[in-house]
This record gives C-alpha cells, sequence and structure tokens, in this order.
C-alpha cells in the first residue's frame, strides 16, 4: 500500500506527533529549514491567537478556541513514543447547552457548573471558566514557520503563554517510520516529546515539571 502525500494546511486521516517546547532548538531548526521541501507560501509564516481551556483533572483531551470556535482533541494511543490525537468536537459560540452538558464539560472531566440559559456565548462561557475551580483559561499566541521533511509536515514557532515566550519544534505524519527519521536527520534524538497540554501546564504551574530545555 502506498503512503499517503501530505500537504500541509489539508486534513489526513489521524496523524501521529513528535512537538517539543523548550528555549532553544535554534541548530534543529536550522537542520529543518535547510532539509524542508518547498511549501506554499501560506505557510512560511503563520501568527494565531488561541484560548487554551486547561483542566486540572484531565490531560487527555485538549480543548483550545480561535476565531470564535472550539475545537476539542482526544488523545489516542503512543506508538513508539510518538503521540496520536484525534477529533473529538468542533463547535462555533454561542454553545447550546445541550453541547456543553454532553461534550465540553464531560472532555474537562470536571464538575459541571449549574447552566440555566439555553445558549452561552463567548463570554458567557469564559465566565464559566474563570468560576470554575478545576479550570483555568490560558492565552496563547503562536508564531509558526512550516516546512515538509520526509513527507513529514513540519514547524518550528514561538509561543507566548499568558506573554512568557517559548519555543517550539514539530514533526507530524501517518506514518511513524517518517517521523522518526525526521527526528534523527533534525538532530533532536533524545528530546522529550512534550504536546501543548503539557508544556501549557508546566508554564503556568500547574504541573510541576521543566520544559526540554
Amino acid at each position: 500500500m502506498s503512503k499517503e502525500e501530505l500537504k500541509i494546511g489539508e486534513q489526513s486521516k489521524p496523524r501521529f506527533e513528535f512537538r517539543s517546547f523548550g528555549q532553544d532548538f535554534d541548530k534543529a531548526a536550522f537542520r529543518m529549514a535547510r532539509l524542508s521541501a518547498p511549501v506554499p507560501e501560506k505557510v512560511w509564516e503563520r501568527v494565531s491567537e488561541e484560548i487554551y481551556i486547561l483542566s486540572r483533572t484531565n490531560d487527555i483531551n485538549n480543548t483550545k478556541i480561535r476565531d470564535g470556535k472550539m475545537d476539542i482533541k482526544t488523545y489516542v494511543q503512543t506508538v513508539d513514543g510518538l503521540e496520536q490525537w484525534n477529533p473529538l468536537m468542533k463547535g462555533s459560540f454561542p454553545l447550546p447547552v445541550s453541547v456543553l452538558l454532553q461534550e465540553v464539560f464531560p472532555a474537562f472531566q470536571v464538575r459541571v457548573p449549574e447552566l440555566t440559559k439555553e445558549t452561552y456565548s463567548y463570554e458567557e462561557f469564559m465566565q464559566l471558566i474563570e468560576a470554575h475551580p478545576d479550570l483555568q483559561a490560558v492565552r496563547v499566541r503562536k508564531q509558526r514557520f512550516g516546512y515538509m521533511v520526509n513527507n513529514t509536515i513540519c514547524e518550528t514557532g514561538n509561543v507566548w503563554v499568558n506573554g512568557a515566550r517559548i519555543a517550539t519544534i514539530n514533526s507530524e505524519s501517518t506514518e511513524v517510520a517518517d517521523i522518526l527519521k525526521t527526528i534523527g536527520d533534525v538532530g533532536l534524538e533524545g528530546v522529550e516529546n512534550i504536546n501543548y497540554l503539557q508544556a501549557i501546564k508546566r508554564v503556568i504551574g500547574m504541573i510541576n515539571k521543566p520544559l526540554a530545555n
């Protein structure tokens, strides 16, 4: 069976991912840029403002809000140290109370607050988050630079977590072997695989653990 040819910005079957966060990935980022095949100009540099909703009791569902839309992904499995995540829920504000009750708060794995309205705007939802003792909203700004190495979708970037700057680097694909080759080619062997959920929790102190460097 032939391998799927990945294209940046297009949907494919669920991908595996290596990602890490720290202060300095300059050497690996340089190699990634030099090894990259040509990529569309639209992914040379991308900047986004997002809100991540962190739960003290959940590490398997990743919830973020961007451009008024909520996106929840759920952890599936780890293969050879690479994580696979699948979409769990996508929705736009205002959100019906049924979605909050049946999908959103169950994904947080926390006590569901009293919900008295039929729909909730973004502002009303954020008030629920702010009032909940086990949930925290975190502002995340991303500046990402896209590449393609060994038919894996790659990026380097700067990430600001509530204003604190950290660096990130990643490789993702439907093919585990291609990611492992890319990790070796750019010099990331032995670097801890850290997903966004874990990285943000470490930065804000919800997890007492350092980043990769």
